[in-house]
């Protein structure tokens, strides 16, 4: 058994198979780190977990299994992915985000609790802030989430920290923006279908997928009209993630809330002129009404996370992310 900075034992990661989790998973490995993954592969793919961690294909509630899998591989840390997050399907059929994020989250962290799992890393997200007081937001700003997706995230951090108050666990939830772009050796990236992040539909416009990318609101309080929001690249949040592991690992009596961001907002129109830029074409643009749930703006005020880890983004820039996004689109398509 591996150890790593103090970690003697592996990190589970629930969700791994997906997007953002397989780039953990990617960001763990390359750190010598031993992964488990655990994934119902309801919305995730099995060909997207590194052939080097191990794939266990079950449901984050499956209770048995979870602690089966803990205690066979001596899982000392979790890092929770797994859940629903397509913002508007959340206003449609809440009760499914209420299951899927947070009565589930409750059973894995009563297996992690039952089995003396002492790290726990969540995937949480700026939508906790709903429509924030100002901008950037900072993570002592109120949190008063628009939309049941919000809700369901908010109300599993606070199941963390009453957690972490009645047993030796610590904790720390990231607050994600607006994720996207792709491993830049193209090793996974994001390949659900139908997804609704903005540069992954702008980019399979871009290779033909989609005829157009609909614009949702142009009348927001923002410069252009459009709604403003922080892009960050996966490479750089996943790469967080392992930084946050070992900060719980060298402080277990502290856990944080932090945002994961980059302090600088980019508006939907914006970021289309950089496809078109990146792509040398002109993507159709279809205007449409707002959508429900949607904040006009959303930027991360990212001072707590950079004094609080080591880490400091290395793929900052909006074209990069787009770049990286179009060549995972094109290895997508060359897959059929």
């Amino acid at each position: 058994m591996a150890l790593q900075n103090g970690l003697n034992g592996k990190v589970m990661v629930t969700g791994g198979a997906g997007y953002i989790g397989s780039h953990a998973v990617l960001a763990l490995l390359d750190a010598g780190y031993e992964v488990v993954v655990v994934d119902n592969l309801v919305t995730g793919f099995d060909w997207a977990v590194d052939p080097r961690a191990t794939l266990v294909t079950a449901a984050i509630e499956d209770e048995a299994v979870v602690r089966a899998t803990i205690r066979d591989h001596q899982v000392r840390a979790i890092m929770h992915f797994a859940g629903s997050v397509v913002v508007p399907e959340s206003v449609s059929d809440p009760l499914k985000y209420y299951r899927n994020n947070t009565a589930a989250t409750r059973s894995l962290l009563e297996s992690a609790v039952v089995e003396g799992v002492p790290h726990f890393i969540f995937s949480s997200t700026a939508a906790t802030y709903g429509t924030p007081v100002k901008v950037p937001v900072q993570e002592n700003d109120p949190t008063v989430p628009i939309n049941p997706y919000g809700m369901s995230k908010l109300m599993t951090e606070a199941m963390l920290r009453d957690v972490a108050a009645a047993h030796p666990i610590n904790y720390c939830a990231l607050r994600y923006f607006n994720v996207a772009g792709a491993d830049p050796q193209g090793r996974s990236g994001q390949s659900t279908v139908g997804a609704t992040h903005l540069i992954k539909i702008a980019v399979e416009a871009a290779t033909g997928k989609r005829a157009a990318v609909s614009v949702f609101g142009t009348d927001f309080d923002t410069p252009d009209g459009t709604g403003v929001r922080d892009y960050i690249h996966v490479s750089d949040l996943a790469a967080a993630h392992v930084s946050a592991l070992e900060l719980l690992v060298a402080e277990p009596s502290k856990s944080h809330t932090l945002n994961a961001g980059y302090n600088r907002g980019f508006s939907v129109n914006e970021v289309l002129d950089a496809v078109d830029r990146v792509t040398n074409m002109t993507i159709e643009r279809r205007y449409e009404g707002r959508r429900a749930g949607d904040p006009a703006a959303l930027v991360a005020d990212n001072a707590a996370i950079l004094a609080a880890l080591p880490w400091r983004p290395e793929r900052d820039d909006l074209e990069t992310i787009v770049k990286d996004a179009l060549a995972w689109e094109r290895k997508l398509a060359e897959r059929g």
